[in-house]
């Protein structure tokens, strides 16, 4: 049977212009989230909206693709049809300074409170001052002082009316108080003159001073207390006034907030401590409170201040939060310090909010890669979800690091749906290694890498009009529209699909923008498109013209005419970034008599992936159970990939391999101006491959530079037809008759196409036709067998 090169129109799917029914992007309306997408879309949905713990999303996608902005649409489509969740402020606890208390209220009215407290501390700022340097506290103040004064002044004068009745006289001395014995004249006597009294009047006078000095001791005695008493009623009259001065205010704002008792709770706290601090409010420089000499803080009011957490005062929907570094800060707040008299201090002023609470009530959007790379953030989302609610600790603090006092915040209570961003197999090894990742992750979001080209052309060709829109790119003729649905097909390696990975898009818009200006275009054009894609390949290829120089200068040896027994080009791709490119490789296989044993070379230099030696196995098993049924397999086999000094892996070349061993041990020579790419299984049927664009086009090069001669070409599984979307300059090739595309289903198909032999068919008894490619790798394969049993009974005969 002959194989028929493929036709042109089966090597590219061109875009039917009669199915764009416009003439310029700008006749076509916008698309809010990308194509193609349903299954992810409906997932997100679903998982947005159910209200139970634990389900969460993880949308599975690669980076690039359209999920952050899909996700971010849905969730705020979502949004609205939720209520604006509560704000949350954090105040000073005075019962237990260190555990500043946190307390809900109404959307928008956080920083009315906040606005409130600032006011009342003016207000009080200034009422409390006049409060105590008016008349009347004045009057009250001095009476109590004047009051003790004259009790203590009563006493003395009673003291010294006694003693001037007895002749004494009570003085007041720079140490304290004397008694000192008088005449009838009230004049102090000299010691001359008190010796000279009579032993009785000596001794009256003694023992009246001495009940004086003790009458004068207990009077004095009493002098603190009474001073205490006086400082009590001072300290009553000061909380009546400052009762008096705080009072009004702060029962205006109870009544405002009457329906919040947390705040009701907290009024009452504040009016109690300003109260009791009253001294803070009054300027240093006045001494009315003499009797508060406690040092005053540098900053008396911030205790007063509202910490405003979440505010929403502007908003009319629940939050949508994309938090670009989820550390562990960053996600549940933090509690900033500074330096004050060479040590670090705080206070619950500066308490700063997290993700969580910007996004409680609503939705927060995370990248699971960056989320897993910051230190202990993975397990801080889980707390908190597990536990829900936000509670603010240092890590450090929470790995035991340092010992040091800090804050301890109320925890706030947490309601929040998280969106994980992040490639499929980050969700599959969460899923595998993480015994409570589905506990927190129920629904997870596929998307799509493209979509099915046939009735979306229309639909792509929007969702490019809305990307050029967005990106204030110039519009797209219809030409360029349909250029860049047949390049999306070649993206997509498929050429019944279409591309959907928007950075790549946006990518190539951007820069066919660029060229579409340099050129001096109103619009892009066809020929912008394609000059952004051929100078973004000339910016990646260097290395693939080094390496196809090579081949042409002939230090990698590559045959691309006559026929060769046991050698046949092999094709494979090569990633680079971005960049893929065909590469032809020499394999060459050799065979002998022996066990029936296929050495892969590669395998055993370790140079070979698994799954290269699971198709060498297998092409193996096939050709043991093709030509070895009934008979031993006396034959051993080594294929080699030439001047490869890298790692080799994938089971594309094991069709190649299998041609080359048959090859072997037929003696039929292969044509070196075929190359071959495909599988095989153990069937003997060629199965599809991956790359079949850039392996047909990287041989096509090579013959090229070396001039085509009108039969090289390129044999490909008969199941990559589908996939076929090459270069133009290959089809116009093909059209030429300069270059061929075969398409084969079956092993034979392969023989016969490098060989010119008819591969022959077994008949009843599994004999093939002697002239046929089988028929001589059967006849080998006896000869081998005939010569082994002669080897094993001359051997068995010496002994």
């Amino acid at each position: 049977m002959t194989i028929k090169a493929l036709t042109p129109d089966r090597l590219y799917k061109s875009c039917d212009l009669d199915q764009l029914s416009f003439e310029s992007s700008e006749e076509l309306d916008h698309v809010d989230v990308i194509l193609g997408q349903e299954r992810a879309i409906e997932a997100i949905k679903f998982g947005l909206r159910v209200v139970k713990p634990g389900y969460n999303i993880f949308a599975m996608a690669p980076d690039g693709t359209g999920k952050l902005t899909t996700a971010t649409q849905l969730a705020e489509q979502e949004a609205h049809r939720q209520p604006v969740p509560f704000d949350w402020c954090y105040v000073h606890n005075f019962n237990q300074p260190a555990k500043p208390r946190a307390i809900r209220l109404e959307p928008g009215q956080g920083r009315g409170f906040q606005q409130d407290m600032v006011e009342l501390i003016d207000e009080l700022s200034v009422a409390i001052p006049a409060a105590f340097d008016g008349d009347e506290y004045r009057s009250r103040a001095g009476e109590l002082e004047n009051d003790s004064r004259q009790r203590e002044i009563n006493e003395i004068t009673q003291l010294r009316d006694e003693a001037e009745k007895a002749h004494i006289i009570f003085t007041e001395t720079a140490t304290g108080y004397a008694f000192l014995p008088a005449d009838e004249h009230d004049d102090p006597l000299t010691p001359e003159q008190f010796n000279k009294l009579d032993k009785d009047r000596q001794r009256q006078f003694h023992d009246t001073v001495l009940d004086l000095q003790d009458r004068l001791r207990d009077a004095i005695k009493k002098f603190p207390q009474w001073r205490k008493e006086t400082k009590r009623k001072l300290q009553a009259l000061n909380r009546e006034v400052a009762e008096l001065a705080v009072s009004h205010p702060i029962d205006e704002l109870k009544q405002r907030y009457a329906k919040w008792q947390p705040i009701l709770d907290y009024l009452e706290a504040v009016q109690k401590d300003i109260i009791e601090h009253v001294r803070d409010f009054i300027p240093h420089g006045e001494k009315v409170l003499s009797f508060m000499e406690l040092p005053q803080e540098p900053q008396p009011f911030k205790r007063y201040q509202v910490n405003l957490m979440v505010d929403l005062n502007h908003k009319r929907t629940a939050p949508v939060i994309c938090e670009d570094l989820p550390n562990h800060g960053n996600l549940i707040g933090r509690i900033d310090h500074q330096a004050q008299m060479g040590s670090l201090v705080t206070d619950f002023t500066m308490i700063k909010p997290g993700a969580l609470h910007k996004a409680n009530g609503g939705y927060l959007i995370i990248d699971a890669r960056k989320l897993l790379q910051q230190p202990y953030a993975w397990e801080t989302l889980k707390r908190c979800l597990k536990a829900g609610e936000i509670r603010i600790e240092s890590l450090e603090r929470a790995l035991s690091l340092i010992s040091t006092t800090s804050l301890e915040p109320e925890p706030i209570p947490l309601n929040v749906k998280i969106i994980l961003l992040g490639d499929p197999m980050l969700y599959y090894l969460l899923s595998y290694y993480d015994p409570e990742f589905q506990d927190f992750f129920k629904v997870a979001a596929d998307f799509a890498g493209s979509v099915n080209r046939e009735h979306n052309s229309l639909e792509y060709a929007r969702l490019l009009a809305s990307i050029a829109k967005r990106e204030k790119l110039r519009p797209l003729g219809k030409a360029a529209i349909a250029r860049i649905i047949e390049h999306s097909a070649r993206l997509a390696d498929d050429a019944e699909k279409l591309w959907i990975h928007l950075r790549s898009i946006k990518d190539l818009l951007t820069e066919a923008d660029h060229w579409a200006g340099e050129n001096g275009h109103t619009q892009i054009a066809n020929s912008d498109v394609q000059q952004a894609i051929d100078q973004k390949t000339r910016r990646l290829d260097r290395l693939r013209d080094r390496l196809y120089e090579n081949i042409q200068r002939g230090i990698v040896m590559i045959a691309t005419d006559g026929a060769i027994v046991g050698q046949i080009n092999g094709l494979s791709v090569l990633q680079l970034g971005e960049f893929a490119f065909g590469q032809a490789s020499r394999i060459t296989a050799t065979t002998r008599m022996g066990n029936g044993k296929v050495v892969d070379i590669e395998r055993e230099t370790e140079l070979g992936g698994a799954i290269h030696s699971k198709g060498v196995m297998i092409l193996s098993h096939f050709i043991a159970a093709r030509y070895a049924r009934s008979t031993p397999f006396s034959m051993i086999a080594s294929i080699v990939f030439e001047q490869s000094y890298g790692h080799v892996e994938g089971d594309s070349a094991s069709l190649a391999e299998l041609c080359a061993i048959l090859s072997s041990l037929a003696q039929v020579p292969l044509r070196q101006d075929l190359a071959m790419t495909g599988s095989v299984n153990q069937l003997g049927q060629v199965q599809p491959i991956g790359g079949v664009n850039e392996k047909i086009e990287g041989f096509f090069d090579i013959c090229r530079e070396r001039g085509l001669t009108g039969s090289q070409g390129v044999v490909i599984p008969a199941s990559n037809i589908a996939h076929l979307m090459l270069r133009w300059d290959v089809v116009h090739a093909a059209r030429a008759g300069q270059f061929h595309i075969y398409a084969i289903e079956t092993v034979d198909d392969a023989l016969a196409l490098l060989s010119g032999l008819d591969a022959g068919a077994a008949d009843a008894d599994g004999r093939f036709p002697a002239d046929s490619f089988n028929g001589k790798i059967d006849a080998q394969l006896r000869k081998f067998t005939g010569l082994m049993k002669e080897f094993i009974a001359k051997e068995n005969g010496e002994k």
